[in-house]
């Protein structure tokens, strides 16, 4: 299927790794021009040149820590200037800090999760969003988790911000759609990436157990029998990017291998 995409300019946060990487490879074997951020400004020099010469598409990068105000600011600046135009975001800033409510209920610990989750998303697609419904066309799509459906133990502030942040996409999603803009996201369950690694490690050291115990406890988990991958996410994320598209909107979309057993997720 052709998804449309040649040409298109896509703005993919978080691209060093995991996901975001994933995402970023996908829309180039589509043709989009690629900003690509993050805040290694060496993973993004070396996968900006994998991509063209791959590819054959337009990819610069800017790093910096979507969870400051005044980064953003710089980052959306620098994306105009390179490109004028953004057709494509897909927000994807990581998760907040593990732990149970009473290890990540301080001020700072909250307010950080709150910048990281909530805020840097909300701000990337104000500076974007804009552009897009002046041009009657434009995707957003969040990376999100399952946990906005069923809350995950061990991710307090996952489970709280993530979903509020899902309740604001399906409200922007209403009031842009007749602009041609669609808003969604993708909730992504247990996947192979050091975010991953970094929550075995630390439910393990809870639990006082092997890493690799859980790890394997999640994967058994899982109808589909394995963790998924970060390019099977990406494909869900390129979908929803496509022009093929165009009548999907405010959906918060589960690609978990089957895990989730609601009828509605």
């Amino acid at each position: 299927m052709d998804y449309g995409l040649t040409g298109k300019v896509a703005v993919v946060c978080g691209a060093s790794a995991g996901m975001g990487r994933a995402v970023a490879e996908a829309l180039a074997r589509e043709g989009a021009d690629l900003f690509l951020v993050a805040r290694r400004e060496d993973a993004l020099a070396a996968l900006s040149g994998e991509l063209r010469r791959a590819h054959g598409v337009k990819v610069l990068f800017s790093a910096g820590d979507l969870a400051r105000n005044e980064e953003t600011s710089r980052i959306l600046k620098e994306q105009f200037e390179a490109f004028g135009q953004a057709d494509i975001l897909v927000a994807n800033a990581g998760g907040p800090p593990s732990g149970t409510f009473e290890a990540v209920s301080t001020e700072e610990m909250l307010r950080k999760g709150w910048e990281l989750t909530f805020m840097s998303t909300v701000r990337m697609i104000r500076g974007i969003l804009p552009g897009m419904r002046e041009r009657k066309w434009g995707r957003i799509v969040a990376i999100t988790s399952v946990s906005v459906f069923e809350p995950i133990p061990g991710l307090a502030l996952s489970n709280a911000y993530r979903p509020g942040l899902t309740g604001l996409l399906k409200t922007i999603a209403t009031e842009v759609a007749a602009d041609g803009v669609t808003v969604n996201s993708v909730c992504p369950g247990y996947t192979a990436t050091e975010r991953l690694e970094e929550l075995a490690t630390a439910t393990a050291r809870r639990e006082g157990r092997s890493a690799e115990d859980v790890s394997a406890e999640w994967a058994s988990s899982i109808p589909a029998g394995h963790l998924g991958r970060p390019e099977e996410i990406a494909e869900a994320v390129t979908f929803l990017c496509s022009g093929a598209a165009s009548y999907i909107t405010g959906v918060a979309l589960p690609v978990d291998g089957g895990r989730l057993k609601g009828l509605l997720a």
